[in-house]
């Protein structure tokens, strides 16, 4: 039997492998006034956000979980050389780069460096005073000469739940919202694609980067082996989660109810798992604002292949109870449901828990309220300092993309 690369079949299953991204240079090029285009509201301190990313690799680690860094899987991706010229050709493509010369004086920039470090400087963004030997002399050059950048940073690649989800042993390779993090899922795509590991498992692709509606993988939660949950949000789009439905249905994946669950377009509730994560077989952590009435749908399979779309007509809570067989179901409120401790705790992410066994949750500091209501509720919590990580407005849930976890019994 081939031995499977990725397994995902619930949110709390015992997490065995995890794919992370330790912040880079990108986070330095961050400034005030490119705040809004990278989709930032604060400035994180890079040598302090290392060492918050890093004691939360640490305990995974401790915890038994294998780490993987997408930085390190995307290098060891391109070491052929022609993958490597489709690799950088690519990505000035959809950088926009479309001055020869500005092209040829960039691949003569990348020359002399190894793929680990081409990976990083891409990661980067390259600023235009690093290309010495460019004359800008192009009337798109003399306009926009303000501009400092080249190739535009990436500082939202440390959350790596985005880009890709792992739904069963398969993945959705993701459309991102906006152009700024699109080019994000390059990474993936090569990874998959020509990654030793990965390029011949035969691994389902259930929604593609090419398609022309988005889907980010912090709208995807695994609630079971038979459920799976998508966000209508600001960021994922409704026709996305229909596409990304009828594959899974036709992979013969083992899942056969999709919830696609609507939540208010606010920042602060920018995917789904910024309002509603699973820490336990019956426990959820939830913002309080999506209690109220909620648009849900849910998405099954007919005999004939076909699928069936219903809107449900109940509460959030009795529909999980509904679908995921449970007599009772406890929703944990963030901060307690409290106005100022929830909203405040809601912007720090305080919904946003990664599981790494069942009742077992990864979760930040400073969300002390919410982690005190957790341990009321008997949820076993590994407390991470991110004071300068949820500057970028994402949770432990936000920043690791399981690649493996057991199956619940």
């Amino acid at each position: 039997m081939t031995e499977k690369k990725l397994n995902v079949t619930s949110e709390i299953g015992d997490l065995k492998k995890v794919l992370l991204h330790r912040p880079g240079k990108e986070v330095e090029n961050l400034t005030p006034d490119l705040l809004e285009r990278l989709l930032f509201d604060d400035i994180p301190y890079l040598k302090k956000a290392r060492k918050e990313h890093d004691n939360f690799a640490n305990v995974l680690e401790d915890n038994g979980v294998e780490v993987y860094y997408l930085e390190k899987l995307a290098a060891e991706a391109i070491q052929e050389p022609s993958v490597r010229e489709k690799f950088v050709d690519q990505f000035l493509d959809e950088a926009n780069v479309i001055s020869e010369r500005e092209r040829h004086s960039l691949k003569k920039y990348f020359s002399d460096m190894d793929e680990k470090e081409l990976i990083d400087t891409l990661m980067a963004g390259i600023r235009k005073k690093d290309l010495n030997d460019y004359e800008r002399i192009s009337l798109y050059d003399l306009v926009n000469q303000d501009y400092p950048f080249v190739l535009d940073p990436l500082p939202n690649l440390y959350f790596t739940r985005d880009p890709f989800a792992t739904i069963g042993n398969g993945i959705t390779l993701n459309h991102m919202k906006t152009e700024t993090r699109n080019r994000e899922t390059i990474f993936a795509e090569y990874i998959f694609d020509y990654h030793p590991e990965f390029k011949d498992a035969d691994i389902p692709k259930f929604f593609d980067r090419y398609d022309n509606t988005s889907i980010e993988g912090g709208d995807e939660l695994i609630l079971s082996d038979e459920v799976l949950a998508f966000g209508i949000s600001h960021r994922t789009d409704s026709a996305s989660i229909e596409k990304a439905a009828r594959k899974i249905f036709a992979e013969n994946q083992p899942f056969e109810t999709i919830l696609a669950i609507q939540i208010p377009p606010k920042r602060a509730f920018m995917h789904l798992d910024t309002v509603l994560t699973m820490v336990d077989k019956d426990k959820f952590t939830i913002h309080a604002e999506i209690e109220g009435p909620l648009k849900v749908f849910s998405i099954t399979k007919n005999g004939d292949g076909s699928i069936q779309i219903s809107k449900e007509k109940n509460t959030l809570e009795e529909i999980l109870k509904k679908y995921l067989g449970l007599d009772d179901v406890t929703l944990i409120r963030c901060a307690g449901g409290d106005q100022i401790a929830g909203g405040r705790e809601q912007w720090n992410d305080g919904s946003n828990t990664l599981a790494i066994s069942p009742g077992e949750v990864v979760v930040y500091e400073r969300n002390y309220v919410s982690n005190r209501i957790l341990k009321e509720h008997g949820i076993k919590t590994h407390v991470i300092s991110g004071s300068e990580l949820v500057r970028g407005r994402g949770g432990p849930r936000c920043m690791s993309m399981p690649l493996y976890r057991e199956d619940l019994k």
